[in-house]
């Protein structure tokens, strides 16, 4: 039985080839952002010119954000153990996704990257290593690190670091999918309080998703959780503490069981485990997110075709309504490091969700309709912006910095937030327009 996933839908049948071209040399590289043409340029690059702000750096350490690229540098970090969509493959076969994350960090966030890959399992390696780093970086962007040992890592590294950490797989997905969930709730003429919600994946995704709509106001008794083995329920044995603390009170034990009468469906699990009848089971006006990757749950066509009234969302490119991380990660770092946050809080990723949904809400931009061919509109089938809307970094950056600073921990808080936004216009200016 072969383990490599099956081509998605709507791709070219030659995608394994062009994917490898593609990738030939790798997709990031090192530039120099300073002139090195002259022996005075190296004398004040390097030796003896680079004197001056080491010594700068060692009497006042703040200043190594003005005389290094510490401040908009992120290190993406994994030891590939939860690849996405091909599980456990290890720290040297996730290179090319975190190559990947690091060029959509530049090309979205202006923010550089170094990938780091460990090989390692053990947390306390991991955890020890990252910390060594942290004088190199200005944020760090856990990835593919399965569960249950990211949550433990992220919640360390979030207490003994001084920079932002953030896990995107638990909170990029989250983010994202609670501003979706926010829209498809106006849309469907639903409250999130009255909600029932489905969720089937109790790993780190459904429950940070679970967590945070939980913020966002759906009630804790309204969630129902899902894993390989049924319903988590109260009283099974065979459930982690973080999941126990989703545990239902109730005798069902299937997932198609707890589907009938819901209004929302969560998948962050599997390919194919909900059917068209499942979808026809819940309540009037569904909410259906398939978000398993590459294969959903259910795919989007399925699901709309299986009755009138759903609205439903995909992680995948091809489908209307996009639940993508992209969304989240560059624009959530951009804020931080531009503010300088000490962490990444519960009140930046709830601006960012709310930032996500309100742009969503908006006429769309004519640059979206050239590069998708097709308008959009607030709706059943755009429920959240695309990536390539030019405003998601004026939106989001800016109320995830604003966040900070109203919570306090920004060193650097913004006086004027219209500059601000202007200034990350012009800055991203040079990539959009040269997008072609």
């Amino acid at each position: 039985m072969s383990l490599r996933p099956k081509k998605p839908e709507g791709f070219p049948d030659d995608l394994d080839r062009r994917a490898l071209e593609y990738h030939l040399g790798g997709k990031i590289s090192v530039c120099p952002s300073k002139p090195c043409a002259s022996a005075l340029d190296i004398s004040l690059a390097y030796t003896p010119g680079v004197a001056a702000p080491v010594l700068e750096i060692y009497n006042n350490p703040e200043s190594a954000y003005s005389y290094t690229s510490k401040g908009n540098l992120v290190a993406v970090v994994s030891n590939g153990s939860a690849v996405l969509g091909l599980g456990d493959r290890g720290a040297l076969a996730s290179k090319p996704v975190m190559e990947g994350k690091g060029l959509l960090f530049k090309r979205f966030a202006d923010i550089d990257v170094f990938d780091i890959e460990l090989n390692t399992s053990d947390p306390e390696k991991i955890i020890q290593t990252v910390k060594l780093m942290e004088p190199t970086f200005g944020g760090i962007n856990l990835e593919d690190i399965k569960a249950p040992e990211c949550f433990e890592i992220e919640e360390r590294l979030i207490s003994e670091c001084g920079i932002p950490v953030f896990h995107d797989d638990q909170h990029g997905t989250a983010v994202v999918c609670t501003a979706a969930l926010m829209n498809a709730a106006v849309i469907s003429g639903k409250s999130l309080p009255d909600l029932k919600v489905v969720f089937n994946g109790a790993g780190a995704a459904g429950i940070s998703c679970a967590a945070m709509f939980i913020e966002a106001g759906v009630a804790r008794e309204n969630i129902t959780m899902c894993d390989i083995g049924g319903v988590i329920y109260k009283g099974r044995p065979d459930i982690s503490e973080r999941q126990a603390a989703f545990a239902a009170d109730t005798v069902k034990r299937t997932l198609a069981e707890v589907m009938a009468g819901a209004d929302v469906f969560v998948g962050v699990s599997a390919a194919d485990c909900v059917t068209q009848d499942m979808v026809r089971s819940m309540a009037a006006r569904p909410i259906v997110f398939a978000l398993a990757n590459p294969k959903p749950e259910i795919s989007y066509i399925e699901a709309v075709s299986s009755r009138d009234d759903v609205i439903a969302a995909t992680g995948r490119s091809d489908s209307l309504n996009q639940i993508n991380n992209l969304l989240c990660f560059p624009f959530m770092f951009r804020g931080a490091l531009d503010v300088r946050a000490a962490k990444i809080s519960g009140g930046m990723k709830m601006a960012a969700a709310k930032a996500i949904a309100l742009l969503a809400r908006e006429p769309v931009a004519s640059d979206v309709i050239n590069i998708y061919s097709r308008d959009f509109s607030f709706g059943s089938e755009y429920i959240v912006p695309k990536p390539f809307d030019p405003r998601v970094i004026e939106y989001v950056a800016s109320a995830v910095a604003k966040a900070a600073c109203d919570e306090g921990i920004a060193a650097k808080p913004i006086d004027d937030w219209n500059s601000y936004r202007l200034s990350l216009r012009e800055r991203m200016a040079k990539y959009w327009n040269n997008a072609d």
